[in-house]
């Protein structure tokens, strides 16, 4: 396994191809730094001797000790254990661990692959096994692109005037394909090393050139990535407190070269929305590490500005703190019970069950904003309003500010400076919304779990229950 010093050297010595504000820029862009030190929380704990439990295991394929963000899922209890590594490296920076999308997307084509090969004699998962062993053996970080521009919502991709918004190979040649489009809202890639790429939704015979996956390095001819970044304010004087950050891009295929050996699907248009669904599966699955991560974090700063203001035995105090224990746990739990009853596929690969995956997801999207919500109730107006950290440290002004801020005297002027600024970081900022958003949409949108529960759930079984208490008989 590498060294953080290892990986932001490989970053560096990348091709560029990131722009932001109309210019390229480096892979070290300072505004990227906040994700790269994410990553790096990562990699230092897969070091860590005390985290090897839950932060590595065991190749299946050469039997090698690995980062867990390149394995490959072998058991319930690999389910089990990405789960709360999820929750504890989510809680250890305070939000996104921005690893996910990796791990989740070659757990997809490691399913699929093989069932493509098993239904049409293809030679995709030898191939993908080939790439897998080198992405393990180097360490490597992975971005997903999965969504698609999309164009015109209501027409398939054949159907669109432009054939170019989803991502679709336009020539075959003996060596491999070029592939034209764009992905968008594609998380963490100006500070990955690869870009793994899969369909976005079910496919018809007609839409076969849009039933494409491969793996491809980040900074590949052809490929641009069109980028913007999001963090909280930067702190110059309170230092040391964890800071969020976000970066998203539209990743852009140029007729890009994608050789045979990086192909992991090209044309099967059923395995195209099958890879799709699995790759949103998997990606669920991890929300149920995250999201009641997050939701701790949230608690914690509820339960904390109540205690500061003196409220925290108040009886609806208490009430929210365990609507944000219900929402947490409720998503964990209903995470485990998908590791528990997950089925093992053709390919050896453990595979969460899906109704469990999608009810957690469900409940983890629709409450978010309830669980803003309730943070901005107990804060109250001061997140909004909070001057800039430099007035308080000023001759005039500080010890002013210092004394009107106070509120149980047994807190310093300090601590409760630092909570409000954290508070304003996670209510007021731009990332704030940002989290927001990505929280709601991630993975999929609330109704896209519905229609995941719905085709997984068996209505039949009930209606056939009811027939039996109502002593119907057919």
């Amino acid at each position: 396994m590498r060294t953080v010093q290892q990986y932001i050297d490989k970053l560096r010595s990348m091709r560029p191809n990131v722009y932001m504000g109309g210019r390229l820029v480096p892979r070290d862009d300072p505004r990227f730094m906040g994700g790269i030190r994410t990553i790096a929380t990562t990699i230092e704990c897969g070091l860590d001797p005390q985290y090897s439990d839950l932060m590595t295991a065991r190749s299946h394929l050469t039997g090698k000790t690995i980062n867990r963000y390149t394995h490959v899922h072998q058991s319930v209890e690999d389910l089990l254990k990405k789960q709360e590594m999820t929750r504890f490296l989510c809680r250890k920076v305070g939000g996104c661990i921005d690893r996910c999308m990796g791990i989740d997307a070659t757990n997809a084509l490691s399913v699929v692959t093989k069932d493509c090969d098993n239904a049409h004699g293809t030679d995709y998962h030898q191939r993908f096994l080939k790439w897998l062993e080198y992405f393990q053996e180097n360490d490597l970080v992975a971005a997903c692109a999965q969504t698609d521009v999309k164009g015109d919502r209501s027409k398939r991709p054949h159907e669109q005037a432009d054939p170019d918004l989803y991502v679709h190979v336009v020539e075959k040649r003996d060596d491999g394909i070029i592939v034209r489009g764009a992905k968008n809202h594609i998380s963490i890639v100006p500070y990955a090393d690869e870009i793994i790429v899969v369909p976005t939704r079910a496919l018809t015979q007609k839409d076969a050139d849009y039933a494409v996956a491969f793996a491809i390095p980040a900074d590949a001819e052809g490929v641009k990535l069109v980028t913007r970044a999001t963090g909280t304010r930067e702190r110059k004087i309170l230092t040391g407190s964890v800071g969020q950050y976000q970066v998203d891009c539209y990743v852009i295929f140029e007729d890009t070269f994608v050789p045979w050996e990086r192909v992991f699907l090209c044309g099967e248009h059923m395995f195209g929305g099958m890879l799709a669904l699995m790759f949103a599966l998997y990606h669920r699955h991890s929300y149920t590490g995250c999201k009641p991560a997050v939701s701790d974090c949230l608690m914690g700063q509820a339960a904390l500005v109540a205690e500061y203001n003196g409220i925290e035995k108040a009886h609806h105090v208490r009430e929210k703190l365990a609507d944000y224990v219900a929402v947490a746990e409720l998503v964990y739990g209903a995470g485990i019970a998908s590791a528990v009853k997950a089925r093992r596929a053709a390919s050896g690969t453990y595979v969460p069950d899906p109704v469990y995956v999608n009810v957690a997801r469900y409940h983890a999207g629709v409450n978010l904003y309830h669980e803003f919500e309730m943070l901005a109730d107990l804060s109250g107006g001061l997140p909004a309003t909070l001057p800039p950290e430099e007035d308080f440290f000023s001759p005039e002004t500080g010890p002013l500010l210092h004394k009107y801020i106070m509120r149980n005297p047994k807190i310093s002027a300090e601590n409760q400076h630092r909570l409000f600024r954290l508070l304003s970081d996670t209510l007021c900022s731009a990332m704030g919304g940002v989290a927001q958003v990505g929280g709601m949409h991630g993975g999929g949108s609330p109704v896209m779990e519905k229609i995941g529960i719905m085709a997984a759930y068996d209505i039949e079984a009930r209606k056939r229950l009811a027939k039996q208490l109502a002593g119907i008989r057919d």
